[in-house]
């Protein structure tokens, strides 16, 4: 249930914070994607080094720490499941009343996901009238508990207050995730490409581009998290496929055009991110060209136009999703590729500036759609870009 599932881990200021990083050993071991929120009192028990070391992620403590983002709104909105361990009486009593005074407590507001609460404090505090209030109204509202339990606890005290044991923790997570809604992808086959493709020109150069895959794994990564059963085919990138996919990996078009068709009759949809190679040499070189013989000439021909050729086979039903690259007037060059590919959506990428496109964190794009509203150009992260991309798909076949 936690394979391939994006978790944000909320750790609060306790002596029990060192036992999130067992959690979030746990959670990652399970298959899901950790990332982690501190508050300002949980960085005096354990580092944020500590987790990014452990996720692989960076770790957030402060609102501020991305200036020109939201970064509330995008943690809330980018994750799937939220545990808090350890959550202190002052987490309980921020989260019961609607306080918003920090990171964590920002995006626990804005959240709208199953999430998880391991409470961990002295007796007294856990058995305050107060606490009590609290616990009880956030279970009206659906946080799921798990503990406290009797135990050791600070000060050389004993009773009730411990946190619970981290494996009761992950599999109060996973339990949390089973009884969310049905997933709205739930049954269907979604295939997806990532990544460039490489045309040799002997044993040894290629003609490529920049794309990392980035894009396709997040749209591979979000129609997974929805229940989708994803084929994930996959050019030479630099970046790693979710888990819990199925994975073809390719090097040329040619590759990668026989595996989307090998996969076509069952799909439902067809998301073609990939960034293919428009051109390919005409005649590959057996052994490699020397350069003291001088630059070579190399005769091109144009690769298969895999979307084109998935516009006229497809079978009725089966929703479309082609890519295109620019550089300049995006959305007129997208309109016009929209038209031409016969696909149900485009999305028109603007790539060639820093920080947007191949391998940025960001995408500028807009969603242009056949026979609905567009969304005209405007920055996103690929996840937020994905998640928009997957509504789209839900909304034409419902």
């Amino acid at each position: 249930m936690l394979s391939g599932r994006r978790v944000l881990l909320g750790v609060t200021g306790g002596v029990a914070a060192f036992k999130a990083a067992h959690v979030a050993r746990l959670l990652i071991a399970a298959g899901a994607e950790v990332t982690v929120v501190m508050t300002e009192a949980a960085t005096r028990f354990v580092g944020s080094d500590t987790f990014a070391a452990l996720t692989g992620r960076p770790v957030y403590t402060s609102l501020w720490e991305r200036p020109g983002e939201v970064l509330h709104v995008r943690l809330a909105h980018e994750h799937d499941l939220v545990v808090v361990a350890p959550a202190t009486a002052n987490l309980l009593a921020k989260l019961a009343s609607g306080l918003a005074d920090d990171l964590l407590t920002c995006t626990l507001l804005e959240y709208q996901g199953p999430t998880v609460v391991a409470p961990a404090m002295h007796t007294g505090m856990w058995e305050h009238p107060a606490t009590r209030h609290n616990v009880r109204t956030l279970a009206e509202r659906g946080v799921r508990f798990v503990g406290p339990v009797e135990g050791a606890l600070a000060h050389g005290d004993e009773g009730l207050g411990r946190m619970s044991e981290p494996e009761e923790i992950v599999g109060a997570s996973s339990a949390a995730l089973a009884s969310s809604p049905a997933s709205d992808l739930a049954g269907r086959v979604v295939v997806v490409t990532a990544g460039p493709t490489f045309e040799a020109i002997d044993p040894v150069r290629f003609l490529g581009n920049h794309s990392s895959g980035r894009m396709g794994v997040a749209v591979a990564a979000e129609a997974a998290r929805r229940g989708a059963d994803v084929r994930l085919v996959m050019g030479p990138g630099t970046v790693s496929p979710p888990t819990g996919v199925s994975v073809d990996r390719v090097l040329s078009a040619e590759e990668m055009r026989a595996a989307v068709f090998a996969h076509l009759e069952a799909a439902d949809a067809v998301v073609m991110a990939a960034a293919v190679a428009d051109f390919r040499p005409k005649q590959i070189a057996s052994e490699k060209l020397k350069k003291d013989l001088g630059a070579p000439e190399l005769t091109l021909e144009p690769t298969p136009d895999i979307l084109r050729e998935l516009g006229e086979a497809r079978r009725p039903g089966t929703v479309l999703v082609g890519f295109a690259a620019e550089t300049s007037d995006v959305e007129a060059a997208g309109r016009a590729k929209l038209a031409s590919k016969g696909a149900d959506l485009l999305i028109a990428n603007e790539v060639g500036r820093p920080g947007t496109g191949f391998g940025g964190e960001t995408n500028h794009a807009a969603i242009l759609d056949a026979d609905g509203p567009n969304t005209t150009l405007r920055e996103w992260t690929k996840t937020e870009l994905a998640g928009a991309i997957v509504d789209r798909i839900v909304a034409r076949l419902d």
